[in-house]
């Protein structure tokens, strides 16, 4: 295992990762937001319908302005859940206290035939 996914799998210790089918199932019923934190150049090709877009380099940056209550259910999302995870452990050190992974990614997602857009 090199550092990256040492660094990873100690991030997905400490958050909580929820399946792509849960993620839709919570956005489509207003429970919670999917933010996208892929690079714009990912975002600009697909993503999900509905997300949101703050990519990593800026998320902690920009998240107070885009989401100011902490108690707002967040799932994050990356390409195969390895950003995500350090992006949650990241708002969670911030003070956001519902905070998810989505499980696989934008990868998943896909794979579970889930509606997406370009």
């Amino acid at each position: 295992m090199n550092r990256y996914q040492e660094l990873v799998a100690a991030a997905k210790r400490n958050i909580t990762e929820i399946s792509p089918g849960e993620a839709a199932a919570q956005a489509r019923t207003g429970e919670a937001k999917i933010i996208d934190v892929r690079e714009k150049n990912e975002w600009d090709a697909e993503h999900i319908s509905g997300a949101m877009h703050l990519s990593r380099g800026m998320l902690e940056v920009e998240i107070e302005e885009a989401v100011s209550d902490p108690n707002t259910v967040l799932i994050l999302h990356c390409g195969a859940g390895g950003r995500s995870a350090l992006a949650a452990e990241s708002l969670q050190k911030m003070g956001y206290k519902n905070v998810r992974s989505m499980a696989g990614g934008f990868k998943a997602w896909k794979a579970d035939g889930l509606p997406t857009t370009v």
